[in-house]
Order: structure tokens, then C-alpha cells, then sequence
């Protein structure tokens, strides 16, 4: 099985293309996987600035047509032209799909260095691909490896302590803008009742605001507050809770925009100061909201402009962490890899040694010769195998596994199957399944009743 990824972010594409890719993005897994064999295992990972598909083909000759698979059923759900679609995406396979989630998960190609919030968010997307039947056994080891990553960097690194997030940043600028940076004075409306603005309502509280009212388009907004405190607005006190608002906050990702007029009606006669944070990818508001006299804007793209640079050692150690951390995934993949050649070859060599002994009973029976003869052969197996099976680690280390299975087809014509999980070998190291002194069986079902005992040695 061979990994890839499709990365479409903040570093590569402006977010509104983001947003345009995303539409649709739960149902791509289950769709590219019902629709093309060459896809075996999907998940996708919708954040506020990036959309990124990774997926599992049977073997490198599949990885182009599982790209166009994925590409196709993106295009289908965005409207975005096929051709346009592709372009927009960086594609990774090997070591790359591994090391990029996992600077992903540890917050190190994030807007805002170092956040918290998408080492949830990869837990999240491996957590639905599962309860969809989309993530396959490689996902899961590579997601869960990502997410072992991301604690390791945490803990061992400065970022860990730092504690930023995109919502961190952009209340800071915020408060920057407003006359009063105290927010526990302020009054806030937010719109949205996902997890990110369940982030954003904790952060509000850390930071000491207790005044949040809260709309969500879908009427989920009493849920929300249930758990968290806050006041649930219904459409009818949006207007009056606009009108006094210090702070709005959009999260919701809604296709309901709010524009420029909306505002200046609601405010209409106020000069009160008012700051727009708009964190959903689509855009909860019209960026002519920014021209409205005592209105103030900020958006991702102002979050990812103020984000503050980190330390360059704190930096140069997590991706030393998530380096190694990729390096050590991907040799584990290749051993499992190899695990299904050295079954194939063990099985092959089993297969062997098992109709040579049918015809040395067929000739003497079940006697005490047979069973030293079958000894023999045991041995003689055991031997022959073990530098194969030696050499086989030594090659899944150097990411040479591709040479040997060729070598195993081109010797004894074995085909090695690639499995998500390998199944333990086929015990040829010793006696039939039961005990080296269990019965053997004739083909006609007759039990051999030689007590088969470990040859004598010769001195």
C-alpha cells in the first residue's frame, strides 16, 4: 500500500480557493473510494486555511489514478474545472506524506506558528474518516503517529508553552484596536456553534469576557450556550446585540454573508467602535465592511500578517522532532511492507517442504525414518530462510524493498500481495501446528500414530 496527500493551503493558494475547494469536503472519502478501485483509504483535514485529502492506492502504479480520482470528485463537488482543481494542489508520496502532516499537527505550517487547535483538528478528521468506514489501517497508523508527533513537540519544545492560535492572535489584535483592552468589559457576538467557535468562546473566557451572545443560522445556538454559558440570539435580537456589540466574531462559514449594508443599517446613528474578526475560510462578512466609518476588520489574512515570529532554535528543534519522527513512519511502513514478502517466500518454502514430505510417507509410511527426514528438511529450511529473512530487514531499511520482492517474483515466480495488515508467518521453524510431537495426518484423514520425537544427534 502506498501513501499520498493533496495540499491545498495558506502557503500555496489565497483562501478563497481554499474555501471553493472545500465545498463538499466530507463527502470526498466516501466518494473517491466508491468510485475507483485505485483508492483504498481517504481523510480529509478541512481547517480555516487549508484543505488537504490523504489517501492510500494499493501500489506506486496506482497513485496517479487515485490522484484524478480524488481530483474528479472535488471538481464535482466545488464546480472548479478538473484542470483547475489539480493545479491547485501540491501532491506528496513517500516520506513527504508523513512529514508534512506531522509539521501540520504540530503547528509549524500554521498562519500562526505553533497553534493549538490543529492537533484537534487531525484527531477530529481521523475520528470521521473512521466513523465513515473511509480511513484505511495506513491512515490510521500515519494519523496516530501525527498526533503522537504533535505531543512530542508540545512537550519537548518552547512552542508547547507559548500557547498561540489563530483566535489567540487575532483577540489581541483586537483588543489592540479597541479603546478599551479590557475584555472583560466587552461585549461580544459570535456567530457560529462549530469547534472552532467553541475555541473561540473558550479563549473569550480565558481572557476574561463573560458578555457573549451567540447566533448560529442553524438554530443550534441554545445547544451551544447549554455547555459553554453565553446567550443564544434568535434572528429577531441579532440586530439590537449587533447594535451594541464591541467585539463580532465570525466563525460559522455560513453561505449567508453578511455585507457592508447589513452593518451600516444595523449601526445606523452609532458611533460606537466596532471590531469585526472574521476567522471562517468563506468569509462570514463582506471585506467592505473594512470602509464603514468606526469599524475595524480583521481577517485571516490580518492574522497571519501579525502572527509573531518565533524563536529559530524552538523552530529548528520541532522540525528535527517531526523530521525523525517521519523518518522512523516511514521505515516502519517499509517493514510492514517486507513482512508481506517474507510471508509470500515462507509460505512458498512451506508449500515446498510440505508436499516433499507427502510423497516421503507416500513411499514409507509413517515411520520414524519419515520423521527424522522431516526433521531434516525442517532444519534445512530454517537455515535456507534465515538470511533471506535477514536481508530482508536490511533492505526495508534502505527503502530497497521494491529490489527484493522483484528478485522473489523473478526467482520463484512468488507474487507478494500487499495487505493493510500482514498476518503472522506460517510456522516453519519447527513442528506441525500442535506440538512438536503432535499426530500427522494421512491425506485420507488417517492419523499417523508414530510417537514423533526429536531425532536422536549424532555424536
Amino acid at each position: 500500500m502506498v501513501l499520498l496527500s493533496l495540499v491545498a493551503t495558506h502557503s500555496n493558494v489565497d483562501l478563497e480557493t481554499v474555501a471553493r475547494l472545500s465545498v463538499g469536503a466530507p463527502q470526498v472519502p466516501s466518494v473517491a473510494l466508491a468510485g475507483d478501485r485505485s483508492v483504498t483509504g481517504a481523510v480529509v483535514l478541512a481547517t480555516c486555511n487549508r484543505f488537504e485529502i490523504y489517501a492510500e492506492a494499493p501500489s506506486e502504479e496506482d497513485v496517479e489514478a487515485a490522484r484524478s480520482a480524488i481530483v474528479a470528485t472535488i471538481s464535482e463537488y466545488s464546480g472548479i474545472p478538473e484542470q483547475s482543481v489539480s493545479s491547485s494542489f501540491e501532491t506528496h508520496t513517500g516520506q513527504d506524506v508523513a512529514e508534512h502532516l506531522f509539521a501540520v499537527g504540530a503547528g509549524l505550517d500554521s498562519a500562526v506558528i505553533g497553534e493549538r487547535e490543529i492537533a484537534g483538528q487531525v484527531r477530529r478528521a481521523l475520528i470521521e474518516a473512521q466513523g465513515s468506514g473511509a480511513a484505511s489501517g495506513g491512515l490510521v497508523r500515519l494519523f496516530q503517529a501525527a498526533s503522537r508527533t504533535a505531543k512530542d513537540v508540545g512537550a519537548q519544545t518552547a512552542l508547547g508553552s507559548r500557547g498561540r492560535s489563530i483566535v489567540s492572535v487575532a483577540l489581541e489584535l483586537a483588543g489592540d484596536l479597541s479603546e478599551d483592552p479590557d475584555w472583560a468589559a466587552k461585549t461580544v457576538v459570535l456567530f457560529g456553534t462549530g469547534a472552532y467557535a467553541g475555541a473561540t468562546m473558550a479563549t473569550l473566557k480565558d481572557k476574561g469576557c463573560t458578555d457573549i451572545s451567540v447566533f448560529s443560522s442553524s438554530g443550534r445556538a441554545e445547544a451551544f450556550v447549554a455547555t459553554r454559558a453565553g446567550t443564544a440570539l434568535a434572528a429577531s435580537d441579532l440586530p439590537g446585540a449587533m447594535r451594541r456589540a464591541d467585539v463580532v466574531i465570525g466563525c460559522s462559514g455560513s453561505d449567508a454573508r453578511i455585507d457592508a449594508a447589513d452593518i451600516e443599517k444595523v449601526r445606523e446613528g452609532s458611533d460606537h467602535p466596532l471590531v469585526i474578526i472574521d476567522l471562517a475560510l468563506s468569509h462570514d462578512f463582506d471585506p467592505a465592511v473594512a470602509n464603514l466609518d468606526d469599524v475595524e476588520l480583521i481577517t485571516l489574512e490580518s492574522v497571519r500578517a501579525a502572527a509573531p515570529e518565533e524563536q529559530a532554535d524552538a523552530l529548528s528543534q520541532a522540525g528535527d522532532l517531526v523530521r525523525e519522527a517521519a523518518r522512523s513512519f516511514e521505515e516502519q511502513q517499509a517493514t510492514r511492507a517486507m513482512n508481506a514478502a517474507i510471508v509470500a517466500l515462507r509460505q512458498h518454502t512451506q508449500t515446498v517442504l510440505d508436499a516433499e514430505m507427502e510423497r516421503v510417507r507416500a513411499q514409507h509410511g509413517c515411520t520414524a525414518a519419515a520423521e527424522e527426514v522431516e526433521f531434516a528438511l525442517r532444519r534445512m529450511v530454517r537455515q535456507l530462510l534465515h538470511v533471506p529473512t535477514v536481508r530482508a530487514r536490511e533492505l526495508a531499511a534502505e527503502g530497497r524493498q521494491d529490489e527484493y520482492t522483484a528478485a522473489l517474483e523473478a526467482l520463484y515466480g512468488i507474487d507478494v500481495m500487499p495487505a493493510p495488515s500482514v498476518a503472522p508467518a506460517a510456522p516453519v521453524t519447527g513442528a506441525p501446528t500442535g506440538g512438536p510431537h503432535a499426530d500427522h495426518v494421512h491425506p485420507e484423514g488417517a492419523v499417523c500414530p508414530v510417537d514423533h520425537q526429536r531425532p536422536a544427534q549424532s555424536a
